[in-house]
């Protein structure tokens, strides 16, 4: 056997560097039981998009932009005008030379296609005729689908010693590779490094790297698809809790293993092209010409919504009567989905007033649901839980323990179901007695499940002091400290689907992938104790003895409301409940009438069957279509219609002593809502790499994720039925607009004292726009802590356009 040279470790450091920087260019990707949306560029923040898209051409071989004949086709429809064009032209660092006209020359043609740089498995492919790319793929995904296996799996893989010890034991005696060519690998296994980090220096040396790999480390890594990333999510979850996690490290080097015997055995015939590559791996990225066209043709598409989006600010709407004092408040989640249904329950009386808030509703919670033992962070995953919750139990602990033995029996069966000795048996031995529910669910007339009847809790650990300090603050950051209504409902989200992998995912991103009632109920269970009112007044914050808080769910599939309002300790006069139910109704079923233009094959009535249709792919859309976030008072955008596009937070800067408000506002939800837009983006215009791809071919592996056919990557992102609907997309990929009713220096203070955000602005990730005094989008952020008026900007395209003739 040839041995491998060893590395010196002169270059450790570099290379641990530069390994590290591999893994954190990796996108995270949560399991099933809580997705949530990921900005599948996090890893690139520090980039323009061009440099981002010169960089997965290289290494993926792919454009980061829609087809060109999409573009041209809003020019045609009169969305995007020369003005448009012009715009971005002025205010586009690379665009050169760049005209008008040569602009829409490049729209009659699609750009060039591009290709990724060669593996070594993809070099010996091609050398020996020989698809070595997909047996690498398709051994690292059969071993991690056990090793990561969250109970689907009867034989599951030991993570005692973590991922790459326990892939050596498996690797060590796999005969597959052997069996299909690849000579001697189980004892080339044997012969690697222990431990990852040895494993990757080595390989720095046998693949000739040195310590500089360049794109190269990132490119294995990435074409892992989801293994990958969920690898990332253990290391990125692991951090937030003050830990540390090598997972994706060691997917890494277990990848660089498959390289090097790869290269060993062929070595004579593809070292040449090798060296080639390894050299292009740490050129400097640069964009290509139709990056910059793209680049260019994207941005005027954004100024083309932001255009309308002035515009319906702008327009008057006519003025409401209301009375004095809000007969109902309803808070709901910044959710596009909501904006929707606030404006339809706004419209069904002038004695209603909405308001947004992030969908946690500032309770940062782990909870425990009734006869359950795993802990849910009902909370944005970019931060910690605060408190702890459970739901009630209100009939003693025999009940409690008889209903956790009857919930693992459910899980139990479940399992055994799916298990790989007993799923064909039970197939035989069941199906029939499955048949008719098979039938019913599958024509659509099952019963969804509906929320939890429990009440939660909050633990008895939290004192008067603590819940007291919650509620204040949680009501200074919705901007709700005086006028307050007769009933204040408290209303989360989330999608009661059947037969969806992606269920989660259509929950509430803010409850970490769950949905928000737990939150809802808390927040109004916090605010109707007595003991909490009076030290609020000492605070000032009054809130009427008669004032009422009610928890509430949206189902966003159905744009049905659930009132929790058995939770409540004083009584509501049937009178009033009676009117309360009333103006949710007729708010549904507008909402439903609005939804239903937008879904393929709808109508209003059908609405709630298409959540219970195990047939139906796209049960609703989701956040499909959004492109802006508005922090502002509702004033400024009631009875405006949004058409479901864009996250409402309400936020008034002059309430807000120090801008404390508005500095969370930023650095929390508007960077979740930019997690949101940019995987919308991304599952967009490069669905082969952060897309899910097609619903009616996934298999779900180990209840983390999904396999597009019978193995392979996971893969992760949305699948296209989310942004697509067989004929168009119903997702317009466009950066997010975020507009911001503040004073600019407040802003700008902001984000000089948050690098990480100012990036997202600073590299073109999201637009940032001041709203004035009047409502209008008076400002735009230029960059670098600059601010330039609209005036500015179109100054700027008719000094480029007479440049240019």
């Amino acid at each position: 056997m040839t041995q491998i040279s060893q590395p010196n470790s002169l270059h450790g450091e570099a290379l641990a560097r530069a390994a590290d920087q591999a893994v954190r260019a990796i996108p995270p990707a949560w399991p099933l039981t809580a997705t949530v949306a990921v900005n599948p560029f996090v890893g690139q923040t520090g980039e323009t998009l061009e440099q981002t898209a010169a960089r997965l051409a290289r290494i993926s071989g792919v454009r980061l932009a829609l087809p060109r004949r999409q573009m041209a086709a809003k020019i045609a429809a009169g969305d995007m005008t020369d003005a448009d064009l012009l715009d971005a032209l002025a205010t586009y660092p690379e665009a050169g030379t760049l005209d008008l006209a040569a602009l829409k020359d490049a729209l009659t043609r699609e750009a060039a296609p591009v290709s990724a740089l060669p593996t070594v498995a993809d070099l010996a492919a091609r050398a020996t005729n020989k698809d070595w790319p997909g047996l690498v793929t398709e051994r690292i995904g059969t071993f991690a689908a056990g090793f990561f296996d969250e109970g689907q799996a009867l034989w599951a893989a030991s993570r005692r010693n973590g991922l790459y010890a326990a892939w050596r034991a498996f690797a060590t005696h796999d005969l597959t590779p052997e069996i299909l060519g690849l000579k001697g690998f189980g004892s080339h296994v044997a012969d690697t490094p222990e431990t990852p980090e040895g494993m990757i220096e080595r390989a720095a040396v046998s693949l000739g790297l040195g310590a500089t790999p360049g794109t190269y480390f990132h490119q294995l890594l990435l074409g892992l698809g989801g293994w990958a990333q969920f690898s990332r999510h253990i290391q990125f979850t692991a951090e937030i809790a003050g830990r540390s996690d090598t997972t994706a490290l060691e997917l890494l080097a277990i990848r660089l293993v498959f390289e090097e015997a790869l290269l060993k055995q062929h070595r004579a015939v593809i070292d040449a092209d090798w060296q080639q590559v390894r050299r292009r791996h740490t050129a400097p990225l640069a964009a290509d010409p139709d990056m910059i066209i793209d680049g260019v043709l994207q941005l005027a598409a954004e100024r083309a919504a932001q255009r309308k989006l002035a515009a319906t600010l702008a327009a008057p709407v006519p003025a409401r009567a209301a009375p004095q004092r809000p007969l109902l408040q309803a808070a709901f989640c910044i959710d596009v989905r909501s904006e929707v249904f606030r404006r339809a329950l706004e419209s069904v009386d002038p004695g209603i007033r909405t308001l947004g808030f992030a969908g946690f509703f500032g309770l940062g919670t782990q909870h425990k649901a009734f006869a359950s033992d795993i802990a849910e962070h009902r909370l944005p995953v970019l931060l910690k839980p605060s408190v702890f919750s459970c739901s009630e139990v209100e009939k003693g602990d025999e009940a409690d323990r008889q209903a956790r033995f009857g919930a693992r029996a459910i899980r139990a069966w479940g399992r055994f179901k799916l298990a790989a000795v007993s799923s064909f048996a039970f197939v035989e031995a069941m199906g029939p007695v499955y048949a008719g529910k098979l039938l019913r669910d599958g024509l659509g007339f099952g019963k969804g499940k509906g929320p939890e009847a429990a009440r939660p809790r909050f633990a008895p650990s939290l004192d008067l002091g603590a819940r007291s300090t919650m509620a204040r603050t949680v009501l200074n950051a919705m901007s709700l400290t005086e006028g307050f209504g007769r009933f204040v409902l408290i209303c989360g989200h989330g999608a009661n689907v059947v037969n969806n992998p992606y269920a989660s995912a259509l929950h509430c991103g803010a409850c970490g992938g769950h949905s928000g009632d737990v939150n809802a109920r808390l927040l109004a269970g916090l605010l109707n104790d007595g003991e909490v009112r009076t030290a609020l007044k000492a605070d000032g914050i009054d809130i009427p003895a008669d004032t009422v808080f009610i928890g509430g769910l949206h189902d966003t599939t159905t744009d049905a409301i659930t009132l929790f309002d058995a939770d409540l300790a004083q009584s509501i006069e049937a009178k009033e409940r009676k009117q309360l139910r009333r103006w949710l109704a007729e708010a549904g079923g507008l909402a439903r009438a609005e939804r239903a233009l937008r879904l393929p094959h709808a109508s209003a009535s059908a609405l709630g069957r298409r959540s219970r249709d195990w047939s139906e792919v796209r049960p609703e859309l989701g956040l499909a279509g959004c492109r802006a976030f508005i922090a502002a008072p509702r004033s400024r955008t009631e009875g405006r219609a949004l058409q479901g596009q864009a996250f409402l937070h309400d936020y008034a800067w002059q309430k807000d002593e120090g801008f404390r408000i508005l500095e969370l506002i930023l650095t929390a939800p508007v960077v979740v809502a930019s997690w949101i837009s940019l995987q919308y983006f991304g599952s967009a215009v490069a669905p082969s790499l952060f897309g899910a791809g097609n619903k009616l071919l996934h298999n779900v592996v180990g209840g983390i994720g999904v396999v597009e056919g019978n193995g392979g990557n996971l893969r992760a992102g949305l699948p296209w039925q989310s942004v697509h609907d067989g004929v168009d997309f119903v997702h317009d990929p466009l950066r997010l607009t975020v507009a911001v009713e503040a004073p600019t220096e407040a802003i700008t203070d902001i984000l000089s004292r948050h690098p990480q955000v100012r990036a997202l602005f600073d590299q073109g990730w999201l637009h940032l726009l001041a709203v004035d005094d009047h409502g209008q989008l008076s400002k735009r952020y230029a960059g670098n802590l600059e601010w330039a008026t609209s005036e500015d900007v179109r100054i700027e395209a008719r000094e480029r356009q007479k440049k240019t003739g």
